[in-house]
């Protein structure tokens, strides 16, 4: 508590007597002592104790802490790690993170430390760069006040690893595809895929949905897996006939049958809740993936898996000022909760299982033998159906195999596995 550096003994018990007097009122009395609130009760319960001595001067009652050799030893290793993560050119790391070196240190030697004094060891022995100020500022609030009125979806593509590199040494990228609740800012979705698709999206959504339930909206960029955007999805704009939204992207199909509403970041800014936890991931993800020599998407799922649970469970927002988990747990002990179970028979609509939701739809015509033509291989209907009948197939796809499940005028028809069809394959992987 630093009020002896704001003002002396007197000028102490002068605002403390004035405020006893209802004189000055306690935001004036804070302002003037320069301390918070928890603080300010503290010291006027100091001075109502003894009045006459009060006194704000600061006596050190204990010598310095000294920092154990072997806690220093773990740090400057550390920091020299990281030197090397910079220094790499193929490492899209620029900065220290003292944050990470310290928890990195806690964990290893079990030693409680602060960032701080990471900090200052780092300026001591040249383990320092200074962060470029950002010329403009971004206000970080929460928009919401219940868990589900708003979840933030997104994907980034990236290098996680340096030792991520295929048989002609050039470097493998994998996406990251995460789903962030607004309110608790709580990671409900966080994982790797080798190629991003609106089937790993659609895997998420189903993720989401059947984990914490049904919520109120979904916020997105304009990718154009989450929307169609007429100038820049249709290709001949002279013949134009559609408009921006009037075709319903995979994804967004899925996320509107269950109930809830998308809506999209006019502009980079405003997704900055999502990206800023895309930075802490990717560069905690990054600088253990090239600590632990990390090479198959494997290997980074597991170092993912350890960050997320650190990020949900361990970690004070900088925004929130509280851990995402406790945060989303608290708001549902009070009931500030917009999340719903999923209900088959109340969607858009209704469906006999979740499959009929969390898929890939197409629409096809049955031909005079009966049959349909989908991934280059005509398919038998189950059912006998006129020439030009239209069909809807429901399309959930896996590593090796396909199930297609057939519908007509939303009745299902019935359905067939067949091998995945290569033009498929990258769906189902991760």
């Amino acid at each position: 508590m630093s009020i002896h550096k704001n003002v002396c003994d007197e000028e102490a018990r002068r605002i403390f007597a004035l405020y006893e007097e209802k004189s000055l009122s306690r935001a004036e009395a804070q302002q003037q002592l320069g301390v918070k609130d928890s603080q300010f009760y503290v010291w006027l319960a100091v001075y109502r104790a003894n009045k006459q001595s009060f006194s704000v001067t600061y006596n050190r009652k204990t010598t310095n802490r000294k920092l154990p050799h072997n806690v220093a030893i773990h740090i400057r290793r550390e920091l020299e790690q990281d030197k090397r993560l910079i220094d790499n050119p193929a490492i899209p790391i620029m900065f220290y993170n003292y944050s990470a070196i310290r928890d990195t240190v806690e964990e290893t030697i079990d030693h409680s430390l602060s960032a701080q004094t990471v900090i200052n060891y780092a300026k001591k022995w040249g383990y320092y760069i200074e962060r470029p100020k950002s010329r403009k500022s971004h206000t970080r609030e929460v928009l919401t006040t219940h868990i589900g009125m708003l979840l933030q979806h997104d994907a980034s593509l990236h290098q996680w690893s340096p030792y991520a590199k295929d048989i002609r040494g050039k470097p493998i990228k994998w996406s990251l595809i995460t789903t962030l609740d607004d309110h608790s800012r709580k990671l409900l979705y966080a994982e790797m895929f080798e190629t991003e698709s609106s089937w790993a999206h659609i895997r998420a959504l189903e993720s989401v949905t059947l984990t914490c339930g049904v919520g109120i909206k979904y916020y997105s960029d304009n990718h154009s897996i989450f929307r169609y955007v007429v100038d820049r999805d249709q290709h001949n704009h002279l013949n134009r006939v559609l408009d921006t939204d009037d075709v319903a992207p995979q994804w967004k199909q899925c996320v509107e049958a269950i109930g809830m509403k998308v809506v999209y970041a006019m502009s980079p800014e405003a997704k900055g809740k999502i990206e800023r936890p895309y930075r802490w991931l990717q560069d905690r993800i990054v600088r253990r993936a090239a600590k632990e020599h990390a090479n198959t998407i494997n290997d980074v799922r597991r170092i993912l898996r350890g960050e997320v649970e650190r990020y949900n469970c361990r970690q004070v927002h900088s925004t929130t000022h509280e851990i995402p988990e406790k945060r989303f747990e608290r708001a549902l002990r009070e009931g500030r909760s917009c999340f719903r179970p999923l209900d088959i028979n109340a969607t858009n609509p209704p469906v006999q299982s979740t499959k009929d939701i969390f898929c890939l739809r197409t629409q096809r015509r049955v031909n005079g033998y009966n049959q349909v033509m989908f991934g280059g291989t005509k398919l038998p209907v189950p059912r006998g159906l006129a020439d030009g009948t239209p069909v809807t197939l429901h399309v959930i796809p896996s590593t090796d195999t396909t199930e297609i499940r057939f519908l007509h005028c939303q009745e299902i028809l019935g359905y067939i596995t067949i091998p995945t069809p290569k033009s498929m394959s990258l769906h189902s992987r991760g």
